[in-house]
């Protein structure tokens, strides 16, 4: 599907310069001189290279959808993260820094969402909110009530987040992914 140039949006993947690109930031300029222009900036999908790019209204660029497939998470085997097709049962390998640091966050046998474009699967999507336990935070200092005052916290895959004073050791939380914050009690 062809777009034009200024209708990029962050988010949108985009076929450039024989790659695949999703656009991290668009901005409108509009200078004193000459015509206005969408100044965006690209991220390959496949390398993740990225690349900063003028496209005028006049531009036509190519808008590619990917297919997103449910996938279940089986085993990492030399930092190659194996997931399951639920529906064809069919087995894909893809590279563990895909994920960066989201990576501790992947359990056993989570459902997660791969997209795919054409063949190639070339990203995860791991759930929004994940539960994880507290393996380690500082005991509750009685008298620390006030409003929003936050305690470091390792949770069991060891990263480390904020957690509010009344979170114990042992307790479920849930996590944002995205964020890599607390969320609530689980």
């Amino acid at each position: 599907m062809k777009i034009n140039g200024n209708e990029i949006r962050p988010g949108n993947i985009i076929e450039h310069d024989g790659g695949l690109w999703v656009a991290v930031k668009t901005q409108h300029v509009k200078p004193g001189k000459g015509g206005a222009f969408a100044q965006v900036e690209l991220k390959n999908l496949r390398d993740g290279r990225k690349l900063n790019e003028r496209f005028r209204s006049a531009d036509k660029v190519e808008r590619v959808r990917l297919e997103q497939k449910d996938q279940q998470f089986l085993y990492e085997n030399d930092g190659m993260l194996v997931f399951m097709d639920a529906e064809t049962f069919e087995q894909i390998e893809l590279p563990a820094d895909l994920l960066g640091e989201r990576r501790p966050f992947l359990q056993d046998g989570m459902t997660v969402v791969v997209e795919y474009h054409e063949s190639e699967a070339l990203n995860v999507t791991l759930p929004e909110k994940v539960v994880c336990t507290v393996a380690d935070t500082e005991p509750v200092v009685k008298g620390q009530t006030a409003a929003n005052s936050f305690k470091p916290a390792v949770l069991d895959n060891g990263v480390r987040i904020m957690v509010p004073p009344f979170v114990g050791v042992g307790e479920a939380v849930v996590v944002n992914t995205e964020t890599m914050e607390y969320v609530e009690r689980a």
